[in-house]
């Protein structure tokens, strides 16, 4: 109860927003019709959706390690008690949900997948596409390499160098780790031969080494805030810009037809960091958000949720009900009550278990 009166309503608004966006563009694929600009501007949202977590965990997670160099928390026992805290948060749901859907495989097809111990290590889509089981993994893999490596460099600088600025140490070192990452961009694209938007997103968008970038633009965000720039104080004017940028890419990819063959440029080092870019400009508006007590309740209630909603809602629900080819016209409805209710019970048996768990174990420092 203590930690509901602690939660910041905009943060739980980000996520219940994320994870809608992402149930939305997964039930256009229960639909009759499967391709018109409704149906690709939803799924397009999806991907959205994607990006705002990405944003968003950058953002948290690049807080948590300010708050630890402020406080002189800067030995690798800091570091490794850090990573604790978010494997017990991370780690266990999507631990579960990956032997469950080993189960379903198996039950279904009458094997186990291909090269199922990449997916214990986050590696099945390090420099790869993703295989198509438990393709919701990409994300997941992309997060628990961001917490690492980022981090991990930060903390190295400052033990070898007894750097005392740690927080300028914080801020160029990230910087320097995107412009590195969208010189990578920048090469791969150069040879890259991708003939769909189908392919550009399997062999690029969905791939760990070219998307650190979207959650380390959260890193720079979480600096922003922890010294009360004006970026933060001119929350409506960024606003605007968040909105300006986000419809100009995607309006300009459909009147000019920019497509990954013949705008390599734009697809590979432009369109997701100027998405990641333009979602980080909305933050400063959506964190002060208010509401009334029962939409914060609804929004509370999501959030709380998303993460394991995440998890299921699509290999878990979506693939199954396609496999059995159920055809009825409350498809969409059994969907979503399906998602809420696994993740109901994902959430109340393992997440929150281990929750309290780590707070017993790994308690917060900061």
């Amino acid at each position: 109860m203590e930690q509901d009166l602690k939660r910041n309503f905009g943060l739980d608004f980000i996520r219940a927003v994320a994870i809608l966006l992402v149930m939305v563009s997964h039930t256009t694929f229960l639909l009759p019709r499967q391709s018109g600009i409704v149906i690709d501007a939803l799924r397009l949202l999806g991907a959205t959706g994607v990006d705002i977590f990405f944003v968003l965990s950058g953002f948290l997670v690049g807080g948590i390690i300010l708050k630890l160099l402020s406080n002189n928390h800067t030995s690798f026992n800091d570091l490794y008690f850090f990573w604790k805290r978010r494997w017990l948060r991370t780690l266990p749901n999507y631990l579960v949900v990956l032997i469950v859907n080993i189960c379903v495989y198996l039950i279904l097809h009458g094997a186990i997948p291909d090269q199922i111990w990449m997916y214990f290590v986050f590696i099945q889509n390090f420099i790869q596409t993703h295989p198509d089981f438990f393709s919701e993994a990409w994300s997941l893999s992309i997060e628990e390499y961001a917490y690492i490596i980022l981090p991990l460099l930060i903390f190295l600088l400052i033990s070898l160098f007894k750097m005392r600025l740690k927080h300028r140490v914080f801020i160029n070192t990230t910087i320097l780790i995107i412009l590195l990452l969208a010189l990578i961009k920048y090469i791969h694209g150069l040879n890259a031969v991708s003939n769909t938007f189908h392919e550009w997103s399997q062999l690029f968008r969905k791939v760990v080494l070219y998307r650190l970038d979207a959650i380390y633009i959260g890193f720079v965000l979480a600096y922003l805030r922890w010294h009360n720039t004006n970026f933060f104080r001119y929350k409506k004017i960024f606003l605007a810009i968040s909105v300006g940028i986000f419809i100009t890419i995607n309006i300009a990819i459909v009147i000019f037809s920019l497509n990954p063959i013949n705008h390599k440029l734009f697809f590979y080092l432009g369109y997701l960091s100027l998405t990641s870019a333009s979602i980080a400009c909305a933050f400063p508006f959506l964190l002060e958000l208010k509401a009334k007590q029962a939409i914060k309740q609804i929004i509370t209630y999501i959030s709380k949720r998303s993460y394991a909603l995440y998890l299921v809602n699509y290999s878990l629900v979506l693939l199954v009900i396609k496999e059995h080819d159920i055809n009825t016209k409350g498809l969409i409805i059994i969907y979503w009550l399906l998602s809420f209710l696994l993740a109901e019970i994902l959430y109340r048996s393992i997440e929150t278990y281990f929750l309290n768990i780590r707070e017993k174990v790994v308690p917060r420092r900061v």
